[in-house]
């Protein structure tokens, strides 16, 4: 059994000790958390030379869920968008096994399932898609939800949910909290897997026990996946994300007390400054 961790970057100031060129810093990262969010795409599709040294920083093993550019799902709204999802696909397929899922996340104000569900259907059957919707009614609507669920079960993909009611649940507390509570959706937490690869973005506080305290209901869902033979990936976010790295392999950690078979995940590698003695 397999469960994915990670973050919603790579890099971040405060996880260099030591410094560490750029083109080193996602294998760094790798040795710490087996996944991880690829949100720079959303503002920009990638050089291929750019995924190739991504691919050869990272184990075959590693997985990306890599965001559809926002030129397609923003901009155009998923609507007449072949020439750009063929330049997207072929930037990033040096990435090979590595990519976990297409991670189609949508604005707010979308609700167009058939638009969607023709994206889908055009989308080559070797790629494995996610879905983040935003608008409130397919949380809150029996009926829409019912729809979504429809038309991502005919595609066989996943609905990703984004949990923030832990950042939600209380007034911001610091620069940070504001900032990420007034960007983040406030929609009621899902935990409904629909296919076998489920993936979870979680986000928690300033406050490491209030994070921890919160993501404790995703431990129970996360374990009763692994054990109806399910591979999850959770992503793991915190205002600043400073800790988000450590929380993960934490979350890690607190799965596996409770699933002794769970496939660890890589050693960290050191970052301490070097010393003569």
């Amino acid at each position: 059994m397999r469960l994915y961790v990670g973050c919603a970057m790579w890099t971040h100031p405060d996880w260099q000790e030591k410094p560490i060129p750029p083109a080193e810093r996602l294998r760094n990262y790798s040795s710490w958390c087996n996944a991880v969010e690829g949100n720079t795409t959303f503002y920009a599709v990638p050089q291929r030379r750019t995924v190739q040294s991504w691919a050869r920083q990272t184990d075959p093993d590693f997985r990306f869920v890599m965001k559809l550019p926002r030129t397609i799902t923003h901009d155009r709204r998923l609507t007449g968008v072949d020439d750009e999802m063929s330049g997207f696909l072929d930037a990033i397929e040096p990435l090979g096994r590595r990519l976990h899922a297409l991670w189609i996340q949508l604005p707010g104000s979308f609700t167009n399932l058939t638009a969607l569900a023709d994206l889908l259907q055009a989308i080559p059957s070797h790629h494995r898609c996610a879905v983040e919707v935003r608008h409130p009614a397919f949380f809150e609507n029996p009926r829409a939800t019912a729809q979504l669920e429809a038309v991502l079960n005919a595609a066989g993909a996943e609905w990703i949910p984004f949990d923030t009611t832990v950042l939600f649940a209380a007034p911001p507390t610091s620069a940070a909290e504001y900032e990420a509570s007034s960007k983040k959706p406030a929609n009621p937490r899902r935990a409904r897997a629909l296919t076998e690869f489920p993936i979870v973005r979680y986000h928690g506080r300033d406050d490491t026990a209030a994070t921890v305290a919160g993501w404790q209901p995703w431990i129970d869902t996360t374990v009763g996946w692994l054990r109806e033979g399910r591979s999850p990936t959770v992503f793991i976010h915190t205002p600043d994300n400073a800790a988000s790295r450590a929380l993960a392999r934490r979350f890690h950690a607190e799965v596996a007390a409770r699933v002794p078979d769970l496939e660890p995940l890589p050693t960290p590698e050191p970052t301490d400054p070097m010393t003569l003695f």
